[in-house]
């Protein structure tokens, strides 16, 4: 419990990822830092429910094996990522089709997360897979050829066009993926269904697999992000595999906070104003500090700095299901290219990661874009989708977001400003990109522009903070 009159080097309003990687950065210097949220557990979006033995992610943001801040944050060392399998699928006109990911071409370390298998879960060790993830985000890599899935379809009849088509796409995507960040952030601006055209891929090759792939990562199907953060989605997915956490999205927040200072992270305490010296809470009356860090959503942010600017959102509705046996073999991510029902992608996620579900039992999550659809319609999608029956499938849970991605249409600053005024600072997606990549991101660059102020250098000086991906 906070004491009255507590006093604080930094108070952190929202102990969700940016917070959490905030306050890893200012405790490590030195600076005494006290992160408070409202909310009974920490995470924000990035949480999970569990039903009957299950593990059901609200949002179910994916991750890439490339993502940085996944090894650059303190604390995220005993992260175990479970990656999904070495390619795309993609349903169009009845069938499924394989989109291979770009995978490393040579590596001194295992590319297969688990071949350590001394302690963990399943088999696994922490340390053994996020070593792995290293390895898989630090490899030269060359696309592999897309291809359909054997026996599925007529060759040269894909969603992705010709060959020609194909190697074209296969050509984009190694430019992207040696391409440095600080280049495809100086790129022109415009919304990503334009900028792709514009490059030179046909419509068929957008629509039919790059449209569904950013519609997963960025929940944009209709390609209005700017084409900059577009960019920055298809580098990561080029360079790296498409990951969830092992247990569920609120492993990676609560293995932040539980790598802080014992007292440092307070839940149940609801902040009802700021200023630069202070923050007011509804059940401990005020708290002093040198410095105060807004780290909540964007629209909880402005309620209490009004004139903040609040984004637009992407809503989405994530249906869990259980199933008397699995609809697909293997840890596959199956995406619609036809846009024929709600669902945008899904997958057999227990497959993908076996903690998530008791033994001998499935666990389907599927993802709509949108205002949230009827369950018979999603379900009647799904049997298209698998091409099995869903009627004897069981719902465990449906959790919709009104406000759950942050929008990126151009023109937008992917590195938003995080230092408003000495002693007031505020970080999150909103302020990045609309990824776990950008939550932390941010959190570490207002880490720093509060060091900066204080006169503090870094305890951990990586590489500018400005051109970080």
């Amino acid at each position: 419990m906070l004491e009255p009159a507590h006093h604080a080097d930094v108070v952190i309003v929202g102990a969700g990822a940016a917070g959490l990687s905030a306050a890893h950065r200012l405790t490590s210097a030195g600076v005494t830092t006290v992160v408070l949220e409202a909310a009974p557990y920490v995470g924000g979006r990035m949480s999970t429910e569990k039903v009957d033995g299950f593990r059901l992610d609200r949002i179910g943001q994916l991750l890439s094996t490339s993502y940085p801040e996944l090894r650059r944050t303190p604390g995220l060392d005993a992260l175990v990522l479970r990656p999904f399998a070495p390619g795309l699928l993609v349903h169009s006109d009845g069938r499924h089709h394989r989109a291979a990911e770009p995978l490393p071409v040579r590596s001194g370390r295992s590319g297969r997360p688990g071949r350590n298998r001394r302690s963990g879960r399943n088999g696994r060790s922490a340390r053994g897979a996020l070593t792995a993830a290293r390895a898989l985000a630090s490899a030269p890599r060359v696309p592999r050829p897309i291809r359909s899935a054997p026996g599925t379809a007529p060759r040269g009849a894909t969603p992705l066009g010709g060959p020609l088509d194909q190697a074209r796409l296969g050509a984009a995507l190694a430019r992207l993926a040696a391409t440095p960040v600080e280049r495809l952030l100086s790129r022109p601006e415009l919304p990503a269904a334009r900028a792709l055209s514009a490059r030179g891929l046909p419509a068929r090759t957008i629509d039919g697999f790059l449209r569904p792939l950013l519609s997963a990562l960025l929940c944009d199907p209709g390609l209005t992000t700017s084409s900059r953060c577009a960019d920055l989605a298809l580098h990561a997915f080029a360079r790296g595999r498409l990951c969830i956490p092992e247990g569920g999205a609120e492993a990676l927040p609560d293995l932040l906070a539980a790598a802080l200072p014992p007292g440092t992270v307070h839940t149940g305490v609801r902040v009802t104003s700021v200023a630069t010296t202070s923050v007011t809470t509804a059940e401990h009356g005020e708290i002093a500090c040198r410095a105060v860090l807004l780290a909540t959503d964007a629209r909880a942010a402005a309620e209490l700095l009004p004139g903040l600017r609040v984004p637009p959102f992407h809503e989405l509705t994530v249906f869990h299901h259980t199933a008397p046996e699995p609809p697909l073999d293997g840890p596959a991510l199956l995406l619609d290219a036809d846009r024929a029902g709600p669902v945008a992608h899904t997958s057999v996620i227990s497959r993908v990661d076996p903690s998530r579900a008791p033994a001998d039992r499935v666990l389907v999550s599927s993802t709509a874009l949108g205002p949230p659809p009827d369950e018979r319609t999603v379900r009647a999608h799904l049997a298209t989708l698998y091409g099995a029956p869903t009627d004897r499938w069981e719902p465990l849970a449906v959790h919709h977001t009104r406000e759950a991605v942050p929008a990126m249409p151009p023109p937008h600053d992917p590195r938003r400003p995080v230092r408003l005024l000495s002693g007031l600072y505020v970080c999150g997606d909103h302020r990045d990109t609309s990824t776990v990549q950008g939550a932390l991101h941010s959190g570490r660059r207002a880490a720093h522009a509060v060091l900066a102020d204080f006169g503090i250098t870094p305890a951990h000086a990586e590489e500018s903070v400005a051109t970080a991906a």
